[in-house]
């Protein structure tokens, strides 16, 4: 048996009741929580490692909902553009994908994510070039080396071109080789067990990318298989006056009749919803991933948060793809949450101070992205029977010191250090820095692997 005991750290456990600790303890023991209170540990097994935690904040590990860890390979480019022509100059280079590539691209925005204070993440994978070898194999070994919780999803376009599609024909697939490959991808990676480092969802790219067969078919097999769905929806007005034209209804109106709302089911971005589409997504128990840095980057406008967690839905924080949010940290996503939903002015005029608050940011980032991902069991809080995912930040230093809120301090102020990130117990970032994996050697790999993709 390994125990885990921290002491002395503020403590927002993010429960239900929203309950915090000036000074409190947490102990975990072979991976999972089984005490957290005020004060000190009430005892302390022989053997165990106890941490001091004195000027820190202790939270559940940040979960993200939203990411292209591939897109790490081509970052900085078609900066001035929107969406489409984001995704017109960009699709050509991911043609040049390679697994080897992948996993180094995997790597890095693994290796980043969890000195941003992430422990689980999704990924939103849906290129597979024809010579490019096993893409979604390489990213879960890549988490593996890094050590965070992972969700990758098989993804998939079939809508070319030639088709009136967004992507070029050379990056589609049929919808035969899709569904195969997105059965084996759940037998070969799946894992339901609790406290699973996998899970596979199926993720269909886009209305824009993928014909309404695939979507329908794709959200059978997910449900004859226990997994969920993914996909990107209502990200720009590109996309909204696309379904209007080709279906003659909005983006949320379009997948609800191809079966794509339900308590399984995490849409990326939802920036342009109207009212009913919310009430849609809230009555079906329809997840959010809202990806504001990424949006901001792309000027698609900023998702209508206020309403969405009024309406009572599921809404998690997510970096999305490094090539349109270069920085890729998560824990920046929720000072950037709150400073875009403040800034926006919704039909009813409501924005300011109260839009977002500091905790409900803090909660989108934890307990918000577990509902996504169907886990809010397991992770997202610390409760007594979840898992050891952890995030030790310190704040007693120069950027922090003296705050009045040590939550403001980790949402609001620069992103504080992390003393101790934990997964399952397991130690991935220490005194800031990874556990896992070497540094050095993994900006050297992506460095190659930014090379090989340019061509």
């Amino acid at each position: 048996m390994t125990t885990l005991v921290i002491e002395g750290a503020a403590i927002a456990t993010v429960d239900a009741a929203g309950t915090e600790y000036a000074a409190g303890h947490l102990v975990a023991e072979d991976g999972w929580i089984t005490a957290v209170g005020p004060g000190p540990a009430p005892a302390v097994p022989e053997g165990a490692r106890v941490v001091d935690g004195a000027g820190c904040l202790l939270t559940p590990g940040l979960v993200n909902t939203h990411h292209h860890l591939y897109q790490w390979a081509t970052r900085g480019y078609a900066i001035d553009a929107t969406l489409f022509e984001w995704l017109t100059a960009l699709y050509p280079v991911w043609a040049r994908l390679t697994a080897p590539a992948v996993g180094a691209a995997a790597t890095a925005g693994l290796a980043w994510l969890a000195r941003s204070g992430c422990t689980t993440t999704t990924d939103h994978h849906y290129l597979f070039p024809r010579t490019g070898g096993d893409v979604l194999g390489s990213t879960v070994d890549a988490a593996a080396r890094v050590g965070l919780r992972f969700h990758p999803t098989r993804g998939s376009m079939d809508l070319g071109q030639s088709q009136g599609g967004l992507p070029p024909d050379e990056v589609v697939e049929s919808i035969d080789d899709i569904l195969a490959a997105s059965a084996e991808a759940v037998a070969r990676f799946h894992d339901p067990s609790p406290g699973s480092m996998v899970r596979v969802a199926l993720a269909p790219c886009s209305p824009f990318s993928v014909t309404a067969d695939l979507l329908r078919e794709s959200a059978a097999l997910a449900r004859s298989l226990g997994v969920r769905l993914h996909t990107h929806l209502a990200e720009t007005l590109d996309e909204v006056e696309y379904c209007q034209d080709r279906f003659g209804c909005d983006p949320v109106e379009y997948v609800e009749r191809l079966g794509w709302l339900g308590d399984d089911v995490w849409l990326a971005h939802g920036v342009h919803l109207p009212a009913a589409a919310i009430a849609r997504l809230a009555a079906t128990g329809t997840g959010v991933a809202h990806c504001p840095s990424s949006n901001a980057r792309l000027g698609a406008g900023t998702a209508p948060v206020r309403a969405l967690l009024g309406a009572g839905v599921a809404v998690g924080l997510g970096v999305d793809g490094a090539a349109s949010q270069e920085a890729g940290r998560l824990v920046d996503e929720l000072r950037q949450a709150i400073y875009a939903a403040r800034t926006r002015v919704d039909g009813d005029g409501l924005a300011g101070p109260r839009a977002l608050t500091v905790r409900q940011a803090l909660w989108m980032a934890t307990m918000g992205g577990a509902r996504c991902l169907g886990r809010a069991a397991e992770i997202g809080s610390l409760e007594v029977g979840k898992l050891a995912d952890l995030a030790l930040w310190r704040i007693d230093g120069l950027g922090h010191a003296g705050i009045a809120d040590p939550v403001a301090a980790l949402v609001l102020g620069s992103a504080p250090p992390l003393e101790l990130l934990t997964v399952g117990g397991r130690v991935v970032v220490e005194h800031d820095r990874l556990s896992t994996v070497d540094e050095a050697t993994v900006a050297d790999d992506l460095r190659r692997a930014c090379a090989e993709v340019r061509g």
